[in-house]
């Protein structure tokens, strides 16, 4: 009962959000904000509309198998946002871009900017349905199962509560609500590992003799170059998945697009790059913590590091309705965080870049309540399909699609040679049908896994074959 309670409040306050920043309802607002967002709420809330519902629950659990070796994919990232305060953001500013991928339209040609747009409209589109299909299913086993509630149903009114708060403010909606659910986020995750100090008896100078203690408290790999967590394959890894996943992903650049200026923009970039090194030491902190706890009550640890969170909720005694709660909220509020900024990024780059309309609200309206809705069929497809092999197929398969936007940017920020527009899409879909063979190949003949950096190998194959159908000429870059 008192899940749902907190559930309504939670919901009540985004409400209350926003109706206060849907003053002014246009496609300005919903698109850009106007460009008066103030740089340190951005920074703040993109914390949050970057860990997903899915990282709340599976970062804690990486200990089990990888140590705290993801820290060095986390130090990467800092050297990525620095690459796009710096050379992305810039060339955002100077063409005053509504969404990011009118660089590619303006630089390369109309084919090159429709494909960058569809990858993106794809990749998103599924991967936001897998990660948010997994917190539907984690909500339903706490919350709505026990109330009588078919899946169904609760799909369709969590898509519909994202709907209402987002469908006028659009992204500055988002800057808002987004401070409030990294807040919530923050406080849950901070209280259940108070909840998991008190049950170890620890203070806080226990914590760090217990952590610095524990073989799964390794963060650098130095010895085995051919193992996925080797320390410069997830450093460089690091550096371009927030290249492209951030730099080159309408979602995660709309909101820094609002900033009052480029200079703020930079600001607000860099200070949130740098907030993820902290905020997943504390993930991966209540992993060992977790795990040690398990140890001490002779409670066998999960085959799986995703279910060590929520084995710990099951399996709290004393403590349990507290932790129910706390793991709950830290759910929904990276869970929601993270559907809503994808929704209002899809529905920006359908309007701006598919149908060339940014001006048209009508459209915005319409395309807007149409997202939210195949968001919902697709997260209802995948529950009815209920083959866990055919979601991660198509999760690796979305996993290729971000390796062409880094080859069709890097083409036209880096060269100034002119594509063969027509035939970019080819390009573009030919080049992660390469980089599947190459690891199938990889593995059948020595071994070897590609992990993190096959996406630096997709934009390669990318680059290079654009660079072959390109010719010479003089085409003045904005870089």
């Amino acid at each position: 009962m008192w899940i749902i309670v907190i559930i309504c409040i939670y919901f009540a306050a985004l409400m209350f959000i926003s109706r206060l920043t849907q003053r002014r309802a246009d496609n300005q607002t919903f698109f850009r904000a106007e460009r008066r967002s103030p740089w340190y709420m951005v920074a703040f809330g993109m914390v949050g509309a970057s860990i997903s519902g899915v990282t709340f629950v599976s970062v804690p659990g990486m200990v089990l198998s990888s140590q705290m070796t993801y820290l060095q994919v986390c130090l990467g990232f800092i050297v990525g946002y620095l690459v796009v305060a710096f050379v992305l953001l810039p060339v955002y500013y100077k063409l005053n871009l509504t969404s990011i991928y009118m660089y590619l339209g303006q630089r390369l040609g109309r084919q090159s900017y429709q494909t960058g747009a569809w990858f993106f409209l794809l990749s998103k589109m599924v991967g936001a349905t897998i990660k948010f299909y997994v917190v539907c299913m984690v909500l339903q086993q706490f919350v709505f199962e026990a109330l009588g509630v078919p899946f169904m149903v609760s799909v369709l009114v969590l898509v519909l509560l994202i709907w209402l708060y987002t469908r006028k403010g659009g992204v500055r909606t988002l800057v808002f609500t987004d401070v409030f659910q990294t807040s919530c986020l923050f406080v849950a995750l901070l209280l259940i590992i108070y909840m998991v100090m008190l049950q170890m008896d620890f203070s806080l100078t226990d914590v760090l003799g217990a952590l610095y203690t524990d073989e799964r408290s390794r963060v650098f790999e130095f010895d085995d170059w051919t193992s996925p967590r080797y320390f410069w394959k997830q450093f460089l890894s690091g550096a371009f998945i927030v290249i492209v996943m951030t730099g080159l992903d309408q979602d995660m650049m709309q909101k820094n697009l609002t900033c009052r200026s480029l200079r703020e923009a930079q600001k607000d970039m860099c200070s949130y790059g740098v907030a993820f090194v902290p905020v997943n030491l504390l993930f991966l902190a209540l992993g060992v913590l977790l795990a040690q706890l398990f140890e001490s009550q002779d409670v066998a640890l999960p085959a799986k590091g995703d279910e060590l969170l929520p084995l710990y909720v099951e399996h709290t005694s004393s403590f349990f309705h507290i932790t129910s709660y706390l793991f709950v909220l830290g759910i929904v509020a990276a869970s929601f965080s993270s559907a809503d900024s994808a929704l209002t990024s899809l529905t920006t780059s359908y309007c701006v870049d598919i149908k060339g309309r940014a001006h048209d609200e009508q459209l915005r309206k319409r395309s807007h309540l149409i997202i939210c809705l195949l968001f919902a069929v697709m997260i209802i497809v995948f529950h009815l399909l209920n083959n866990k092999s055919l979601i991660d197929a198509i999760y690796t398969i979305v996993s290729y699609t971000y390796g062409p936007l880094l080859g069709l940017f890097v083409f036209g920020l880096f060269t100034k040679r002119l594509v063969n527009d027509r035939w970019t899409p080819v390009v573009c879909v030919i080049s992660p049908c390469f980089c599947y063979a190459i690891d199938s190949m990889a593995q059948m003949l020595w071994g070897y896994h590609f992990g993190y950096e096959l996406l630096m190998v997709n934009g390669l194959l990318t680059f290079l074959g654009l660079w072959l159908l390109s010719r010479s000429a003089e085409c003045q870059s904005p870089s």
